[in-house]
Formats: C-alpha cells, structure tokens, sequence
C-alpha cells in the first residue's frame, strides 16, 4: 500500500510517495513530486506498486487466484478460521464461476482500482442486488488473500464496494410472556396427548422447544445436539446443520458457545437422553437413530404447537384457504434475547451466547428491543434528570 509524505529541504517541499516492492533490502521504493496533485495522480493511477518479482509465480491470472482462495477456503479456512461448511463452499462456488464469468483483460499484478469499477459496473448489470454485493465482497477476499501471501502488493479493490440495500428490515417479531407460556403449555398437552402417536412424538419435541426457549438455540443446533454437550448447569454447542442439513461445525467461531440453562429444561433434556440418544445424538429420530431436518422439523413439530397453542390464522388466497403461523422455531430464540435485555444483561453477553460473530450483529437483529426498552425506562423516569434525583 503507498503512503504519501510531506517533505521540507533546501530545494522547497517535495512529495515523497513510498510504495512497496521486493526488489529492495528494505522493501520499498521511493519517488519524489513536486506538488501534492503529481503525488496522488503517481498512487491513483496504479503505479505506485510493486514491480518487482512476487511469490506464489504459478499464480499469474486473476482466475488462478480465485481457484486459489477457493482452495483455501476449502482446504485451511482463511483468517484462521475453520474450513468453511459444504453449503458456504457451494455458495462461494458459484460466486467464483461469476467472477470468472467476466472475462478478465489483465493479468493479476497488472489489475487496477479502474478494472475493478468495470466489473462492479458489470455486476450491476447482470446479478441482483445483493449477489451482486455478495460477489464483489468474495472478490475483495480473493484480492485480500491474494496480498497476504505475497502474490500482489497490495488491493486495488479496498475502495470499491457496492452498498447493502438500504431497503427497511422489518424487526424480528417477538412472542409476548403470555405467548410464551402459552407455547409451552401447548408442548405440555401435546407430550400428554391421549394420541399415542402425537404423545410419542413430544415426548421427543417437548424438550427441544423448553431447551430452545430456555438457551436461544437455533435450531440446526439442538436438532443435533451431541449427548457429550450436556454439562451440569447448561450445554455447550460445537456443531450444527448447514442449508444442506447435513452435520458440521457452526458456521463462524462464535457459534462454538457455552450457554447456562435453566435445571428443569437441563433435566427434562437429561431425561430424553438417558433413555432415547442413539449415535451419539440427544434428539435422534425415532426410527433409525437419524437425526430430523430441519424443515421436516418445522412441518411436523413447530407447526403443530402453534396449532395447538392457537396462534394460527386462516387467510384467503387464490380461493383457497391458507394457514399462517404467527410464529417460526427462531420466534424462540428472539424472546431468549428479548428476555437477556430486559434483565439487563451486558450487549457482550448477549452477543456471546447468541453466537453472534459481532456486537453489530446484535444489535442489527435486537436493537429496536434495546432502543424501546431505553425510551421506556426514561419516560418511567421523566429523562435524565430522573436518574439523579
């Protein structure tokens, strides 16, 4: 990367651009302007990077890197992170094949700030919205990749980005205490169903949704739960369905988290397990020790609770009658979090037991809860002044 620096001498000010290259002991060149403008035109219009010889030589074009950082990604994990699960592989897969699909014009080391413009323009034009983001972000960790190793100076892209769509997310929607407990009387009837089928079925489902409720679990975790999670006060989590449900570690490091857990939901869990985990697994299906899917999970589980619990509405759509849950197996997870805020726990607390990878994602999700909550308590309070009273 190339810095610019003021110098004062006897000949005036100069401009002193350094940038790197491999070619010198010290790792960098120096070239001198007269004016401040000269400077910058030298850095923005790419000459000011490395000229020299790079590592990595069997790396030459921009597609060789991008099979490259795919292999990494594969293979290592990048930023010391664990290899990415199947179903992010074929997501970066295919942004991959759309990076290629450009056509690139230029080799690698001679890839200017400009060609990435150009294939951003490209993008927009072909890739929806947020692919397109998404795409011209894997590019960026191709380029990023590519500098850490050696094989470039520097990235020409760093300044190029394509905006996240500024559209309205919709806040996550919440059950009321009343709700809640309404859920979990529902699962209480159902475990106790004079159905043997259906009381068979939750006998399984019942602790899952009080351990759901009682942990902020996602789902592709508890319907995998190892038996070795299980811990004394609480369980830890180390693995995950991916979109392909198929078993894997979760999908960032703060996803490995241990979770305190209430001692009825933690003996309830406990129970199921002394006398149904087979493979290794606390929730196995009933026939075949299987684990159960996720969307198999919510046909025939969540949706039945909300059945039960009525919190089903019946709409009119095409002539035909359609029912809409109010609620889906993240609804639980949602009023854990809600439930964290209102007793006041600390944001990093939150975001270590959600798994959130950073407090930004926290409060992406949760902070239109910790907002309301704040204006509550100062109106409670008649504002600032009503603290210090």
């Amino acid at each position: 990367m190339a810095d610019i620096r003021k110098r004062n001498g006897k000949k005036g000010t100069t401009y002193q651009v350094r940038y790197r290259s491999s070619d010198t002991a010290s790792g960098y060149t120096f070239k001198t302007f007269n004016t401040l403008k000269e400077a910058r035109d030298f850095v923005q219009s790419g000459n000011a990077r490395d000229q020299g010889k790079t590592r990595h030589s069997e790396i030459q074009t921009i597609d060789q890197a991008i099979d490259k950082w795919l292999n990494i990604c594969e293979k290592e994990g990048r930023d010391d992170r664990d290899p990415v699960s199947p179903s992010t592989l074929e997501n970066y897969r295919w942004r991959a094949r759309t990076m290629k699909a450009y056509g690139w014009r230029c080799e690698l080391r001679d890839l200017k700030e400009a060609d990435v413009i150009e294939f951003r323009s490209w993008l927009k034009r072909t890739c929806a919205p947020d692919q397109a983001q998404k795409v011209l972000s894997s590019f960026h960790s191709v380029l990023i990749e590519m500098e850490r190793r050696g094989v470039i100076a520097e990235d020409p892209a760093r300044h190029v980005t394509i905006r996240k769509s500024a559209r309205h997310k919709e806040p996550v929607r919440i059950p009321t205490i009343e709700e809640f407990k309404a859920i979990l009387t529902a699962a209480d009837r159902l475990a106790n169903s004079q159905n043997n089928e259906i009381a068979a079925a939750w006998e399984r489902y019942r602790p899952m949704i009080y351990l759901a409720a009682d942990s902020g679990m996602r789902p592709q975790e508890y319907l995998v739960l190892p038996t070795d999670a299980i811990q004394d006060k609480g369980v830890k989590v180390y693995q995950a369905l991916d979109r392909s449900n198929r078993i894997g570690p979760p999908k960032t490091k703060a996803g490995r988290r241990y979770i305190p857990v209430s001692q009825t939901s933690l003996d309830m869990v406990k129970h199921y397990a002394e006398t149904h985990s087979a493979n290794g697994l606390v929730f196995p299906t009933r026939r075949g020790g299987d684990y159960q899917r996720y969307n198999v999970y919510v046909r025939r589980g969540f949706h039945k609770l909300m059945e039960e619990a009525g919190m089903v509405a019946e709409i009119t759509e095409g002539g035909q009658i359609k029912k809409i849950k109010r609620y889906t197996p993240y609804s639980l997870r949602h009023f854990f979090a809600s439930m964290l805020i209102e007793k006041n726990k600390s944001l990093k607390y939150i975001q270590t037991v959600m798994g959130h990878e950073t407090i930004k994602m926290t409060l992406d999700v949760y902070g239109h809860i910790i907002r309301r909550k704040e204006t509550d308590e100062m109106s409670e309070s008649g504002g600032i002044l009503g603290y210090v009273d």
